[in-house]
């Protein structure tokens, strides 16, 4: 589990609750259709877990 991990936010998160969107903020999206690269931790798992309606994930 030591690799990267690509993450695109693929849903607006208008109307999802603020704690989401500070998941999306702590992880660096922005924007929809932004992605971003990241390591593969347990820590980044559990965030995309969180917000995994409104994510895409794929193995980098």
């Amino acid at each position: 589990m030591a690799g990267k991990i690509k993450i695109t936010l693929s849903k607006s998160p208008i109307g999802s609750s603020p704690a989401q969107r500070r998941v999306l903020e702590a992880l660096g999206l922005r924007k929809m259709h932004h992605s971003v690269e990241l390591q593969d931790t347990p820590h980044t798992r559990g965030a995309v877990e969180k917000i995994r309606h409104l994510l895409t994930v794929e193995e980098a």
